[in-house]
């Protein structure tokens, strides 16, 4: 890049020091400004010291003042005019030294170098200091400069077109003039031709075509430099920006928290192809030029038509990589994205990076799927920016599937265009990630399972054989993906302790780091696999437990011998929540107690699943919940939510004022089960349903949880009892059950028959 172009596009406190340096008048910052590429082409160093060749610099400089005055007087622009020419007059007063103005023209190029190379230095030591996600911000930092550098090259160039145009009408000119000044001289022959001057003319005539030929080959130059520029930013547009993208799409579309816009991408795109098309009307202007005057060994005939293939190319080659599929395929009620039912209306929508408002629904996009399936729906749609929010080039699609053979494996949609632009003609596609149609609704499990795995670990968007030899993932990776799940559906992904007690599920071992999961384990013959279990905690979880898992409410993933663990080292009455690891989609949850020696002990009741939680909330079942002991008082011993929090400060807010809804009855259900030698009447809050069927949970010891069970009362007691105690207490519930406001006499007809039950225990 050029030295003066990197000024401008230094920081605040860098460009300061500029306006400090050109404070004065050795040397207008206008001058250094519209003159930038020719200064820095010059050898003013050895200038400094050759005199003839500082006179010829100095002449040249004047007569670059006398081209921009003429710009600025066809532009109108008054104030420049005035600056140009007094700029012109005050260098005049090199004309005895022009070696004076080579050292100050040289002085200040230096200066300028000592700006960049604090600058430089600067940014080396903040790019050691920064970290990976800030090294990338300062890479796209980078490209955005680079991309205003282009442009100004661009508008550089363009200048120099314009002043290669005068210089061309200046020797047209001349040499027009000299035409004719010979034919007058053979027509009259009463003139007489001064042959020295004749020769004088010539000479003066070869000087300029010498000028323009070394102009046109500098333009031509620098023509080829800037078309260098583009080939190297589009590369990194291409293999790296666009590349990420995807990959941050394809990651996004299972989960990943990345950030898909594309607005940026597009400025970028847009910008390189705007400057490829004006160098190509550069090019054609040089065309122009040479059909107006040429001669031998014209540099331009030579080169220019390998710059149009070159630019052509270059353009080409950005806008087949420019149509994209912004949003990926996906059904309103499905799991996620790419995962299709046939039948079943599902979205689609691309769009062109480079953005020219002329093309506003003139591109056509056709849309077509595997030949096995049909496509039912608008086929054909224009590129619009009336669909998009942010006025992006988009076409929205809305179709069905039509049910075919192949369901479950991978497919791909594919869209296809034409970029027609001033004279340029491009076929370009398109494709979506490797989508799986399914036909009904319960292999929707299963296709996302397909969709994960593929997404996780193919870096071939492409690669619809990818399930023929389907390869392992390595734990890292799967536990990101894992988290992604909870994340996307309740925005709280899992951390490393939640992720260790899966680990340990899978792998069964401490060392799991460098374990690799196969998917016949992940998902292969159901319901006994991994992702079945994981899928109906996370079903559940979005459905009743979205708010308290966000929360961190719910320790959820612990083992169980993790759990007692925690439970021990807390005070009397701390509970914690956490999924089951037998019931699909269940959560229980578990509290400590302390006996009479000072000893732990942690019950866990069965766990509830979502036939549970749809009759009652999860925070209305801890808040209700309550146990007898022998004769106390009934209580709730969830009194702390892990590690210490009070129960009502943790679950208060979600708490109703009523316990139930119209037409809906809540009765307390008394249940008698037995643990070595305390009896305990477990009371919480269940649901009357119009069949008058009796839900309720039991209290297990954490001991009976690892394969013991607890021994039937009747076992305990006996038929001397007559009747079981639980037929009674069944009975006694039913007769009160209309009469619910009377909650003391239910509770002292507990007492009675608990103290009776006792009685007959001591007789024996």
């Amino acid at each position: 890049m050029a030295q003066w172009d990197r000024l401008r596009q230094l920081p605040a406190g860098y460009t300061q020091q500029l306006h400090e340096l050109y404070d004065r008048d050795a040397l207008p910052m206008d001058v250094r400004h519209y003159l930038s590429a020719w200064i820095e082409k010059q050898e003013w160093q050895r200038a400094a010291r050759d005199h003839d060749l500082a006179m010829v610099l100095f002449q040249v400089l004047l007569e670059n003042l006398d081209i921009q005055h003429s710009r600025f007087i066809q532009e109108e622009s008054f104030l420049m005019q005035h600056n140009i020419r007094r700029y012109k007059q005050n260098f005049q007063r090199y004309l005895d030294d022009p070696c004076a103005l080579a050292s100050t023209i040289l002085w200040f190029l230096e200066k300028e170098k000592e700006i960049l190379q604090s600058f430089d230095l600067a940014e080396q030591v903040q790019f050691l200091r920064v970290e990976q996600e800030t090294m990338e911000i300062s890479s796209q930092q980078d490209l955005e400069r680079r991309m205003a550098g282009l442009k100004n090259e661009v508008q550089c160039m363009e200048h120099a077109i314009i002043c290669l145009e005068e210089q061309q009408d200046e020797f047209d000119f001349k040499y027009q003039t000299h035409k004719m000044e010979g034919r007058e001289t053979k027509i009259f022959s009463l003139f007489v031709v001064d042959e020295a001057m004749k020769k004088d003319q010539i000479k003066i005539l070869q000087l300029l075509v010498n000028k323009l030929n070394e102009c046109r080959k500098s333009t031509l130059s620098d023509l080829n430099k800037l078309l260098d520029r583009i080939d190297d930013l589009i590369n990194i547009l291409v293999e790296k920006e666009l590349v990420d993208w995807q990959r941050r799409q394809q990651k996004a579309c299972i989960g990943a928290p990345d950030s898909v816009c594309l607005d940026q991408l597009e400025k970028w795109f847009t910008c390189a192809a705007l400057c490829l098309i004006q160098v190509r009307e550069f090019l054609s202007k040089l065309e122009e030029l040479v059909g107006k005057v040429s001669y031998d060994n014209d540099p331009i005939k030579g080169q220019n038509p390998i710059l149009q293939r070159k630019a052509e190319t270059l353009l080409k080659d950005l806008l087949k990589r420019s149509f994209v599929v912004e949003t990926q395929p996906s059904m309103p009620q499905g799991k996620g994205p790419l995962v299709l039912r046939t039948n079943v209306q599902f979205s689609v929508k691309t769009r062109l990076l480079v953005k020219f408002p002329e093309l506003n629904h003139s591109m056509k996009v056709n849309v077509s799927i595997y030949r096995r399936f049909n496509v039912f729906g608008t086929k054909t749609k224009a590129l619009n920016m009336a669909e998009s929010q942010n006025g992006g080039m988009v076409a929205d699609f809305r179709h069905l599937v039509k049910q075919n053979n192949d369901l479950c494996e991978l497919h791909t949609i594919n869209f296809d265009t034409v970029f027609e632009l001033k004279g340029l003609s491009v076929e370009l596609q398109a494709s979506s990630l490797p989508v799986v149609i399914i036909s009904n609704s319960s292999q929707q499990q299963s296709a996302w399972a397909s969709v994960l795995w593929f997404s996780m670990l193919s870096q071939d968007t492409k690669d619809v054989m990818f399930f023929a030899n389907t390869p392992a993932a390595p734990w890292p990776k799967f536990g990101e993906m894992l988290s992604w799940q909870f994340l996307s559906a309740t925005k709280r992904g899992l951390n490393d302790a939640q992720l260790e007690m899966i680990a340990h599920k899978l792998f069964g071992k401490s060392c799991f780091c460098f374990s690799c999961i196969f998917f016949l384990l992940f998902w292969e013959n159901a319901p006994e696999t991994f992702w079945v279990w994981f899928d109906g905690i996370l079903t559940m979880v979005k459905t009743y437990l979205e708010d308290q898992w966000r929360e961190g409410l719910i320790v959820g993933f612990v083992t169980k011998g993790k759990e007692k663990s925690l439970l021990k080292k807390k005070r009397r009455g701390t509970f914690l929540l956490r999924f089951s690891e037998s019931v699909i989609g269940g959560i229980t949850f578990s509290w400590v107690e302390y006996t009479m020696t000072g000893e732990p002990h942690v019950n866990t009741v069965q766990p509830f699943t979502k036939v549970d939680l749809t009759q009652i909330p999860l925070h209305e079942i801890i808040r209700n919940f309550q146990i007898l002991e022998t004769e106390n008082i009934p209580e709730n011993p969830l009194l702390y939510l892990y590690p210490d929090i009070p129960r009502d400060e943790a679950f208060g807010k979600y708490y109703s004022e009523k316990t139930g809804g119209k037409g809906t009855k809540y009765f307390l259900q008394m249940l008698l089960t037995c643990h070595k030698d305390s009896l305990l009447v477990v009371m919480t809050v269940c649901h009357w349903s119009c069949r008058n069927t009796l839900e309720a949970r039991s209290p297990m010891p954490s001991v009976m949880a690892q394969g013991e069970s607890l021994e039937p009362v009747k076992a305990l007691y006996g038929e001397a009892a007559g009747e079981s105690w639980l037929s009674l207490l069944s009975h006694l519930v039913k007769n009160h059950v209309r009469r619910i406001a009377h909650f003391r006499r239910i509770t002292l007809g507990c007492h009675r028959l608990v103290q009776k039950i006792k009685g007959e225990h001591a007789s024996r």
